[in-house]
C-alpha cells in the first residue's frame, strides 16, 4: 500500500505500516552518518544535551554533494545503514522513530525497532539525483567541520520511501528473499511436470 506521512513520527502513526509499504514522508528530518552517529551517543554517554530533538524525529543516512543553483541540496543517495547500528539503540531509546537508508540493518536495532514501534524504511541508492528533488530546504545544525556528514535538518515533501522492517519487525528483505526462492521453486516444479507430460 501507499501512504502519506508527516513528521515528527509517533508510535501510532507508524503502527499500520507494513513491511513493503510506499510512502511517502513531508516534514522536517535529519541527516546525519556515522561520524555525526558517534558524537551524539558520546554526548548521550557523557549526560550532555544533543544537538538535534530527537523525539519523534526521523535520520536519513546521507552525506550530500553540495547544492547546485536552485537545489537546497546535491545528489542526496542513501548511505548503508548497518554503519549507524552501534549507535542507534541508544537514540531509539530517547525516542528516534524513522530511519531511512540502504543495506539491512542489525538484530539489536531490530529489536530496538519494535520496542519503541518505530520503522526503518529504505530510500533508492540509484535515484539520488531524483531523491533530492523532495529536499526543499537544509540547514546545517551541527557538526559543520564534518563537511557533507554535517547534521543538516531538512525539510522534505512527498519524499520516496519504502518499508523495510516495519514496528512489528516484518523485514521485507528476508519476507522478499523466501519469497523469491518459494516461487522459484514453484517454477522448477512445474518445468518438471511439463517435461513428465
Amino acid at each position: 500500500m501507499d501512504y502519506k506521512l508527516t513528521t515528527p513520527f509517533t508510535r501510532e502513526s507508524l503502527k499500520n505500516l507494513m513491511q513493503g509499504d510506499n510512502v511517502y514522508i513531508t516534514g522536517f528530518m535529519y541527516t546525519a552518518r556515522d561520524a555525526a552517529h558517534k558524537r551524539l551517543v558520546d554526548l548521550i554517554d557523557n549526560g550532555k544535551e544533543l544537538p538535534i530533538d530527537i523525539k519523534g524525529a526521523c535520520i536519513y543516512y546521507v552525506g550530500p554533494t553540495p547544492a547546485k543553483d536552485g537545489q537546497a541540496l546535491g545528489s542526496a543517495g542513501p548511505t548503508t545503514s548497518y554503519r549507524m547500528d552501534a549507535y542507534s539503540p541508544k537514540l531509539l531509546d530517547l525516542g528516534l522513530m524513522g530511519m531511512i537508508g540502504k543495506g539491512m540493518i542489525g538484530e539489536e536495532v531490530i529489536e530496538k525497532i519494535v520496542e519503541h514501534g518505530a520503522v526503518y524504511f529504505g530510500a533508492i541508492g540509484g535515484a539520488a539525483a531524483l531523491i533530492s528533488k523532495s529536499i526543499k530546504s537544509a540547514e546545517i545544525i551541527a557538526y559543520e567541520d564534518l563537511g557533507a556528514e554535517a547534521i543538516r535538518k531538512i525539510y522534505v515533501e512527498n519524499f520516496p520511501v519504502t518499508v523495510i522492517i516495519d514496528s512489528r519487525g516484518d523485514n521485507l528483505y528476508k519476507r522478499g528473499r523466501e519469497e523469491y526462492l518459494k516461487r522459484k521453486m514453484q517454477r522448477k516444479e512445474e518445468g518438471k511436470s511439463n517435461m513428465e507430460d
